[in-house]
């Protein structure tokens, strides 16, 4: 049975129907695959934000993270929304853990950039995955948190994607980012088109031209990253339509598989 690492945008989560659950639990029930859920949290974190009157921006899809907009998006992400994916998945009568990356150091984190002008932005730099492991032994499934801790203690706003990818190198397997739209989408000949595999010479044009952009930079940097860490295969789903994950894990030819090599595919 294989490891299956979900990225779960915050813009999606909503957007998820009760059946996306009971895929997973059903997936793990019948020994598909062991899933683990990484978590985002934008949209409601911009809300909390606006609620407390505290500013934040963006670089490249990355938040300038202050200490008051990291005390904030900690109480979104490892609190509300976390724990609200743990029960929609006890729902589906699974059994689900919710961990921070700060908790057992799961996430072991450093500055993203050392100048600081990011602030409390950070990347992985180890993963402590004996937790994660001994959960999925156990029958559970970890939905992650991405907040991150480094040295003294100090904790760190990680991008989901960027988590989802390093947990998916350190235990293997394969890295899933649920979306609420079918893959990578282009405009060609008036009609949008997914694109079912691309390389990364293509991400990079695609970037550059402004195909790909805002929050899927990050997205598709993550899938690259991770197979150069070793994943199996990195995807972009769509897990609003009920069927998708279902039909990816059985082999099916679903969404935008980020692959290696320059044989370029549409």
């Amino acid at each position: 049975m294989g490891i299956v690492v979900l990225k779960m945008g915050g813009s999606v989560l909503e957007k998820l129907p009760e059946d996306f659950y009971k895929s997973l639990v059903e997936l793990k029930e019948k020994k598909i695959c062991d899933p683990i859920i990484v978590h985002g949290g934008g949209p409601e974190i911009n809300q909390a934000l606006k609620q407390a009157e505290v500013e934040s921006s963006f670089v490249n899809g990355l938040r300038i993270t202050t200490e008051d907009v990291l005390k904030i998006a900690e109480m979104v992400m490892s609190g509300s929304i976390n724990k609200r994916i743990v029960n929609k998945l006890i729902k589906a009568e699974g059994i689900a853990f919710g961990l921070s990356g700060v908790d057992g150091s799961l996430l072991q984190a450093e500055p993203m950039d050392p100048s600081g002008k990011l602030g409390f932005v950070g990347k992985v730099k180890k993963i402590n995955d004996y937790w994660l492991k001994l959960i999925m032994e156990q029958g559970g499934i970890p939905v992650i948190s991405p907040i991150g801790i480094g040295k003294e203690g100090i904790r760190y706003n990680i991008n989901g994607d960027m988590a989802a990818a390093a947990v998916a190198s350190s235990v293997g397997g394969k890295l899933i980012f649920v979306s609420d739209i079918p893959g990578v989408m282009e405009k060609m000949d008036g009609k949008q088109v997914v694109h079912s595999k691309l390389t990364k010479r293509e991400i990079d044009s695609m970037i550059s031209s402004g195909v790909i952009y805002g929050g899927m930079i990050p997205k598709v940097n993550s899938a690259m990253d991770a197979l150069s860490a070793g994943v199996d295969e990195s995807v972009i789903i769509n897990g609003v339509s009920p069927s998708d994950l279902k039909d990816y894990m059985e082999g099916k030819n679903i969404g935008t598989k980020i692959v290696m090599g320059e044989v370029e595919h549409v």
